[in-house]
């Protein structure tokens, strides 16, 4: 395979997971494979541009599926649909592929090095604590009243609600440093359906273990 065609490989990758979801959530391997692995191909064809994406810090990969980093993996997939080698393979591009670049064309003003401007509603990365600061109290007095939660928000909630604008471990990192400062308490207890999904976007420290809800203590 030449490294034009790794690099087309690599680009279609990108607008499949980005396409699926993967800045907001975690898309399952399956549902990724069966939209990149032509009939005459293997998932082990692609093992190497998985792993350059990774290394790359345009993807993140897990057990259960990838996800597509922000900025960098936007920024990656925006300079490889800009290439002038970029084509798709074969004589039948499907359907989900020019949907995807129509949708992505429809968005073609975003600055996928990180800038401050929306993708899919949300704002580019942030850059610091105290930005992530101001967005994360802002989110968590908006869920406490819309939701009735009695000052007590569910962090996957928060995490989730400010989505790609931060790093999972960023997130981890300021939010701690909110407890730290006293802005924030954050609390154990149990979440109603125990979903694991739910509990893996709470948050996990070394000292007391699982933390699953935020209690605002400066309002």
């Amino acid at each position: 395979m030449t490294s034009k065609n790794t690099a087309q490989t690599r680009t279609r990758l990108l607008l499949a997971l980005w396409d699926l979801g993967g800045t907001q959530q975690e898309v399952k391997k399956g549902q990724l494979t069966k939209r990149i692995v032509f009939k005459s191909q293997k998932v082990a064809d692609y093992q190497g541009s998985f792993e350059e994406l990774q290394n790359q810090g345009a993807i993140a990969i897990s057990k259960k599926g990838y996800s597509l980093t922000s900025p960098k993996g936007l920024e990656v997939l925006g300079e490889g649909l800009r290439s002038g080698d970029f084509k798709f393979e074969g004589t039948i591009v499907g359907t989900w592929a020019a949907n995807a670049l129509v949708k992505w064309i429809s968005q073609i003003d975003v600055a996928v090095a990180g800038a401050n401007v929306p993708v899919n509603g949300v704002k580019g990365a942030m850059a610091s604590y105290d930005e992530f600061k101001s967005v994360a109290l802002e989110v968590y007095d908006k869920l406490n009243q819309n939701y009735n939660l009695d000052d007590l928000v569910p962090i996957y909630r928060i995490r989730r609600e400010i989505g790609d604008q931060v790093s999972r471990e960023n997130f981890n990192e300021w939010l701690l440093e909110m407890q730290e400062k006293d802005i924030l308490q954050l609390q154990g207890g149990s979440l109603s359906d125990s979903d694991p999904d739910k509990l893996e976007d709470s948050i996990t420290t070394p000292v007391s273990g699982l933390r699953c809800y935020a209690k605002r203590l400066n309002s």
